[in-house]
């Protein structure tokens, strides 16, 4: 990751954003002063993290944990996104057939130094969806007769991708579940298995953090089961980057798909493609794209972005470094592990995600033993809500039956979480 801006830089670049939409801004709160502690010593500082939360105009209507769909930006990364905005706006296509692809350039340059990659080995989407589908779709190394393989915690939507390929690549498709209760081995001995007992499979989609139960999955080991066997591993890495710490290159993955909206806060619809230089001309240029073999941009076309959204990526990880991402995963892990060890001695409840760090971090599901379908769930995330002003989602995937998420943010408290356990306990 890239070092740090001065919080002096960084402010001076926000101030700056905001004066130029300062009709629409919104008012510029300080960033408080660091106390001297380590990431896990500041994750329970709720006086600091209350500070912290000062800087998102947050919705008084209900207690909002669902913040697994997407990051809201905080206030200076909105006052920076009005004022790209109203570039955009007022300049139009004086500035779209000029300046702006320059400026887009900058702008990727800024997210590969951040995730320590080539600048030609990354391309800016509208989200780590269509990422990952142009991935899975254009992925060229299959034939007849081979087969590919995904899991139930898989995200729908690349599941749909996954067997897609079907028809498209007459492949055989391969489904496994993840073991419940769930640790590191049983994940990579179920990969393991899988491998085994398909010697034709040739490629693999893996997720890093779970987007219905928020497991991390041991991504490193699967990769390198995976390699050992021949078969190349997509990686859907869209709710990782901004909520744990990682460095993309330690994988050894050569292609991913990965979401800027969610954990780094950047405007909805930002998202890239990564594909390791050499593996380029695996992915096939999006229908018939010009451009060189080689070249990552012609892996997509997106057409009329939001380009103001795009612009404000860099204001984005500005405002995530600022904070830290040590400190940010441990904050989320804390706010996480509250409710947790409450609901952990609830009658009847199952918590989807151990405690190990290592595999989980903000998100978590739960599920009531005696009610696993997509009805029951409903009502639960109905009542949540209705009795106790508390938002949460269902999710539908995992094999054992349906489960609800809560996805606390950094501008939730202690006290949003402990709610939720009281809550929890009167739904017994």
């Amino acid at each position: 990751m890239t070092i740090r801006p001065s919080r002096r830089t960084f402010l001076t670049l926000t101030a700056g954003a905001g004066m130029a939409g300062a009709a629409a801004a919104q008012e510029t709160i300080p960033l408080p002063p660091r106390p001297t502690a380590t990431a896990e010593e500041l994750a329970t500082n709720e006086i600091f993290w209350a500070k912290i939360a000062a800087q998102y105009s947050v919705t008084s209507a209900i207690n909002n944990i669902e913040n697994g769909y997407w990051g809201i930006m905080a206030r200076p990364v909105m006052n920076a996104y009005v004022a790209h905005t109203e570039r955009v706006n007022r300049e139009n296509t004086y500035y779209a057939r000029g300046a702006l692809n320059d400026d887009l350039k900058t702008v990727k340059t800024r997210v590969a130094d951040f995730l320590n990659v080539s600048n030609d080995e990354i391309r800016l989407v509208r989200g780590a969806s269509e990422a990952l589908q142009i991935l899975i779709g254009g992925y060229n190394k299959l034939k007849p007769g081979d087969a590919v393989l995904y899991a139930d915690l898989d995200y729908g939507a690349m599941k749909s991708a996954m067997q897609w390929l079907e028809g498209r690549r007459g492949v055989e498709v391969i489904k496994i579940n993840i073991p419940e209760p769930t640790t590191r081995e049983n994940i990579i001995t179920a990969y393991a298995q899988a491998f085994k007992d398909h010697p034709d499979v040739r490629m693999t989609l893996v997720t890093h953090v779970n987007n219905l139960t928020g497991l991390i999955h041991p991504v490193k080991e699967i990769s390198a089961l995976a390699k050992s066997h021949g078969i190349d591993v997509i990686l859907d890495s869209a709710h990782a980057l901004g909520q744990i710490d990682f460095d993309l290159t330690d994988f050894d993955a050569d292609f991913a798909g990965i979401n800027l909206h969610k954990w780094i806060g950047a405007p909805i619809g930002c998202g890239l493609i990564y594909i390791r230089k050499n593996r380029i001309r695996d992915i096939d240029r999006f229908m018939n794209e010009p451009g060189d073999d080689n070249d990552i941009e012609a892996r997509a076309h997106t057409g009329t972005l939001n380009f103001a959204a795009h612009l404000t990526i860099p204001d984005a990880l500005s405002f995530h470094e600022m904070i830290g991402i040590r400190e940010k995963e441990a904050r989320l892990r804390h706010l996480r592990n509250l409710w947790v060890s409450e609901a952990r001695n609830i009658p009847g409840v199952d918590i989807l995600t151990p405690d190990d760090p290592t595999m989980v971090a903000a998100m978590t599901s739960f599920r009531f033993k005696s009610r696993v379908t997509t009805e029951d769930n409903n009502a639960i995330v109905r009542t949540l809500a209705g009795k106790h002003n508390i938002f949460t989602v269902r999710r539908t995937g995992p094999a054992a039956g349906d489960c609800v998420r809560v996805t606390p943010a950094i501008y939730n408290s202690g006290d949003d979480m402990h709610r939720l356990a009281k809550a929890l306990k009167a739904l017994t």
